[in-house]
Formats: structure tokens, C-alpha cells, sequence
């Protein structure tokens, strides 16, 4: 089992300055990742400073040696896919190898699609998320590559440098279970990062999911690949409760069943306050 943190580019601490002190805080308490989340407006709040995660990645690259970084998630469907993987590849370079790229589709009622003509339908998105991802691995050959979608197109295009890592940068897919289009996203490519989806009407509350649903999820990506070595399965993304007994508990129960990354979420505090939850350092099982 590995630990990360889920930190916010915004609020009065998500500035790419003061997340690179934190990242470095994060190495240095024995932290094994740290992922932001990708907003253009942080959770619908439009009081709220926000800034953007790739420059922060890109601060938080020279400032650690060890964890890996990335995003937790990138709504892929309202990006360039060719931008993107300029980007990836640029903070893989700055940090020797070591970024995962955490996409989804992002949620359509947000701020960041309806208030700028993006695509809201959520098929249609789907559709681009799963282009756009062929875009960018294609383009992190460092090959000539040529595509014609639906929803994208490139002609006869080399980008170099290709990304440190090979064959390529990681890719975990985010989104809702138990809903099919994102476990077959998911395991298309390295990793799930998937939360429990409540649907209308339902008496399940969203959130983390729990033991039996990664081991149904772990099923369910061995039958699609045949293998799951080097796949990951990342659960968590939720603030740490004051038991800590309890939360070992849960960290035991989800590692046996199958998952390999334990992620807590620290909110957008004051500096001092995340800095703090942050030294605290992981519940480690081991």
C-alpha cells in the first residue's frame, strides 16, 4: 500500500508556491504522492482563489526528489488533448519520471462547462475523453502520428521530448462506481480511481468505496485484462477521521481486497492547518 495526499490548487493556500512547500513538507513526512485536484473554478465557489494545478505540478517537481505528483482528476473533455501532453511531459521532465495522470470527465452542471459553452452531454464527453487520451499517448512517442476521430485530429505530428517514463506516463481513470463507462476506461489504461456514485433516489451514500466494492472492482479488471499486475487501485480521497485506530482498520481492509493506494484529502485551510495534517505523515500498515 502506498499513501498519498489529495491537496486544492485554490483557496489561501493552493497558490503554486505555497504547494510546493507543502510537497516538499509531504516528502519529507514520508508521504508517497501528491495529487491536485483540477479546477477552473474550485468547486463552484467563485469566492474562492483558484489557480492552476499544472503550474503548481511544475513548482512542486523542483521542490521534492521522491513522491509521485499528479492530478486527481483532469476533466480530459474540456482540454486540448495535444496541450495536455505537452504539460505531462513537461513536469515529467522536471521531475525525473515521476507524474501519474489522473483524468475523468468531470461533472457537467459544474461552473468549468456550463458557464463556458463546454460539451455537458455526458456520452459526448465520454466519447472525447477516450479520443483525447489516444491523442496523447500518441503524441508521447515521440513518433510521427497521425489521427482522425470524431472529436479530434492530427496530421503527420512529431512532439519531442517523449515523456521520461516508458512506455509511457501512468494513466488512472477517475469517475462514479459502479458505472460502466469508467471501469471500462479504467481498465484500458494503469489505474482506478473511482468513487461510490449515488444515483437519484438512492439510499447509498457517495464517497469511498469500501472493501467488497474493490474486490468486486478488482475482479471486474481481471476479467477485462487477464492480468492486473502493475494496474493500480486507488481509493480514499477523504479527510482523516480523529480515530486513527478506525481509519487502520479501513486502510487493512481495502489492501486486502485488492487496492494499492490510500488517499486522504486535506482541505483548503490556512497554511498552518494543512501543514500540520500533512506531518502528521500516513497511517502506515506495514
Amino acid at each position: 500500500m502506498r499513501y498519498g495526499l489529495n491537496l486544492p490548487a485554490a483557496g489561501p493556500s493552493g497558490d503554486a508556491r505555497s504547494l510546493g512547500e507543502l510537497a516538499a513538507v509531504a516528502e519529507g513526512a514520508g508521504w508517497d504522492g501528491v495529487f491536485l485536484e483540477d479546477y477552473i473554478v474550485y468547486q463552484n465557489r467563485q469566492e474562492i482563489p483558484t489557480y492552476d494545478p499544472w503550474l503548481a505540478l511544475a513548482v512542486m517537481a523542483t521542490r521534492t526528489a521522491r513522491i509521485r505528483l499528479g492530478t486527481e482528476v483532469t476533466p480530459v473533455a474540456r482540454r486540448r488533448p495535444w496541450k495536455l501532453a505537452r504539460e505531462t511531459v513537461t513536469v515529467d521532465y522536471l521531475s525525473g519520471g515521476r507524474l501519474v495522470l489522473c483524468v475523468g470527465l468531470g461533472v457537467s452542471t459544474d461552473i468549468d462547462f456550463a458557464n463556458f459553452g463546454e460539451d455537458r452531454d455526458n456520452r459526448s464527453r465520454a466519447g472525447r475523453l477516450d479520443e483525447a487520451l489516444e491523442v496523447v499517448v500518441g503524441l508521447w512517442t515521440g513518433r510521427p502520428f497521425t489521427y482522425s476521430g470524431k472529436h479530434f485530429e492530427v496530421r503527420g505530428t512529431v512532439f519531442l521530448p517523449p515523456p521520461v517514463q516508458q512506455p509511457r506516463i501512468p494513466i488512472w481513470v477517475g469517475g462514479g462506481y459502479p458505472n460502466r463507462g469508467p471501469l471500462e476506461c479504467a481498465a484500458r489504461w494503469d489505474g482506478a480511481c473511482l468513487y461510490r456514485a449515488a444515483g437519484p433516489g438512492s439510499s447509498v451514500d457517495a464517497g469511498r468505496l469500501e472493501a467488497h466494492e474493490v474486490r468486486a472492482l478488482k475482479e471486474f479488471i481481471v476479467s477485462r485484462r487477464g492480468d492486473i499486475s502493475g494496474f493500480d487501485i486507488v481509493v480514499g480521497a477523504r479527510v482523516r477521521s480523529d480515530d486513527w485506530e478506525q481509519e487502520r482498520e479501513l486502510i487493512h481492509s481495502v489492501a486486502d481486497a485488492g487496492a494499492t493506494w490510500w488517499i486522504e484529502w486535506v482541505p483548503a485551510n490556512d497554511f498552518a492547518a494543512m501543514r500540520r495534517a500533512i506531518e502528521q505523515g500516513p497511517l502506515g500498515i506495514d
